[in-house]
């Protein structure tokens, strides 16, 4: 079933969900008190017109803000729900941020509610700097007993007591503001992305012309419902559809939930392919088969991209029964498709998947198009592009190689920062990405972001995001930076459990020999701590916060460079 129609006519995302009344479909799979819990659209409207009655009881009304800071539940989309179909403005927040950070975004926002998970990020925000200076709004916390008493937030429970209402859903117009999504931040403050309902719509109707998702598929939810590419892919989209979505209970149970869950589909950042990569890697070197595995790798990937010779589909048809299909079943056995956004993807990643059987669509975007811009399309996959433009949506390559986007995903702007909304929106509607692509048979590859371009001290330009994912092909590699902003080479930052620094150049540079000469690895600066969410080196959704990284870092890169270039 494509996006119901009266969901367009009356404009609200949260007809997305009543548009499946009646329905004896499960829509959603939630693991509560310690059972696998289903949920039809009635059972999950009942539980939305219950929280809408409380935030109404609370005086939520159209235009005021509601900020969630909660892991993904059948509960998100509950409120979620109920506060679209009131009119008011959703600011997802996310769990993993510092305190401090997600304090400015719910005071920047202006929210009238914060809804947490557990007492214990309650008492972290309100210890916060932001919140000694500026009052927090009143805080609802899901995880809070009932009969729990606390002067920092109310528990879920009784802020629900006596709630029984059916859901409302109250028209809008097209343009009204659905919800503020705050910017990852590489580098200053998160911007507020706004969103409106149309905008939304318009990327979930792009989504099913793309032909990603059916209404058989069944959904496992990984990534948080904060960023944008789950909530387009892995929410609304299924919604639109009438798919069913399971909920992961984490990151340390997300083996067991693959095995033991229906599965056929996942929205995913390239982290969470990396880390199943090295888990296939280490085994298939222990069993003394990674030779086999490259032959059917290569010999796979060379049919994916459509350059395979006979002999690549015998090895194949050989192989990938004997090898590849033993593998994909181990991990997931009713896994059929993955969506790869949010970052690159390197190569030696996407060639373990396609060698196991286990397609991979790499797509790109970002918030301020709702967020999907390209996506590779199941019959006609080139893993090494994020695939063409999603219908409806103008791509075009300013002269100075930038990707620049129209459409009617594009946002509204940023919230309370006009100026920031003129250097990303221009005058005629394109959203300036940020980020240098190149366009091939209708295809886009993304060379990296625009700002991020390293000016060596000898004129040589590039831009470092493509050699850093091919350094990680190595596996002795878990995060790297390159380093050489007006510098006369190359050093390479590093998180790896190797202390062999003449080993990590040579194994790096190995993976550096299809780059121009100069790309090369000079000098290595090595931790064993991986960068964090928490220690500052990584926003919340995985990307590098490359200025952070070079502050740290920054006492050791002026020793070396000091020291001058040292071949080793």
């Amino acid at each position: 079933m494509a996006l119901h129609a009266d969901a367009l006519a009356q404009h609200n995302v949260a007809h997305l969900l009543t548009a499946h009344a009646g329905s004896p479909r499960v829509l959603y799979t939630y693991f509560e008190n310690s059972a696998w819990n289903d949920y039809t659209a009635d059972a999950t409207m009942t539980l939305a017109g219950a929280w809408q009655a409380a935030l109404t009881r609370a005086g939520v009304i159209a235009g005021d803000r509601v900020a969630l800071c909660m892991k993904n539940s059948v509960h998100w989309v509950a409120i979620d729900m109920a506060t679209l179909g009131l009119g008011a403005v959703v600011v997802p927040l996310y769990v993993d941020d510092n305190a401090e950070n997600i304090a400015y975004c719910t005071l920047h926002s202006g929210a009238k509610l914060l809804i947490v998970d557990t007492l214990r990020q309650a008492n972290a925000l309100s210890a916060t700097k932001l919140a000694s200076e500026q009052p927090l709004p009143p805080m609802v916390c899901m995880q809070l007993g009932a009969n729990e008493t606390t002067a920092v937030a109310k528990s879920a429970t009784s802020f629900l007591a006596n709630a029984q209402s059916a859901l409302q859903i109250l028209p809008v117009e097209r343009s009204q503001l659905a919800t503020i999504c705050y910017t990852s931040g590489t580098s200053g403050k998160p911007k507020g992305v706004m969103l409106s309902h149309a905008n939304i719509l318009a990327n979930v109707r792009q989504c099913q012309g793309a032909g990603i998702a059916t209404a058989e598929m069944i959904f496992l939810s990984l990534l948080p419902l904060s960023h944008m590419f789950e909530r387009t892919g892995g929410y609304y989209l299924p919604l639109s559809l009438g798919a069913r979505v399971i909920y992961t209970r984490g990151i340390a149970q997300l083996a067991d939930d693959l095995k033991q869950q229906p599965v056929t589909t996942m929205f995913v950042a390239p982290r969470v392919l990396e880390r199943l990569h090295a888990r296939i890697v280490q085994g298939l070197k222990e069993q003394g088969k990674m030779d086999l595995f490259n032959r059917l790798a290569n010999a796979a990937w060379r049919l994916q991209r459509s350059d395979g010779s006979l002999l690549d589909r015998l090895t194949v048809l050989v192989l990938q029964p004997l090898l590849g299909k033993k593998i994909r079943m181990k991990i997931a056995p009713t896994l059929a498709l993955l969506v790869s956004g949010g970052a690159a993807l390197s190569s030696a990643v996407a060639r373990t998947f396609v060698a196991i059987g286990l397609p991979v669509l790499q797509g790109y975007g970002m918030t301020e198009a709702s967020p999907v811009l390209t996506v590779n399309r199941p019959e006609r996959n080139d893993p090494e592009s994020v695939g063409p433009a999603l219908p409806e949506i103008e791509l075009v390559i300013a002269d100075d190689g930038e990707l620049l986007a129209r459409g009617p995903n594009v946002m509204l702007g940023y919230w309370n920062n006009p100026d920031a909304t003129a250097k990303v929106v221009d005058a005629q509607g394109w959203l300036h990405t940020g980020d240098l692509a190149s366009v091939r048979e209708g295809r886009y590859t993304i060379k990296g972001r625009k700002k991020d371009i390293l000016v060596m001290s000898n004129g040589e330009k590039f831009s470092p995001q493509d050699a850093e994912l091919a350094v990680l092909n190595d596996p002795s590699f878990e995060q790297v930076m390159l380093i050489g902003e007006g510098k006369p080479f190359l050093t390479l930052a590093c998180v790896t459990q190797s202390t062999d620094t003449k080993d990590l150049i040579k194994r790096a540079n190995s993976q550096l020999m299809s780059f121009p000469r100069w790309v090369k690895v000079r000098q290595i600066i090595a931790m064993p701590e991986a960068w964090t969410v928490d220690s500052g080196l990584l926003t919340p959704t995985l990307k590098v916060k490359r200025a952070a990284v070079l502050e740290k870092l920054k006492p050791q890169i002026e020793a070396l460079y000091a020291e001058g270039d040292r071949e080793p």
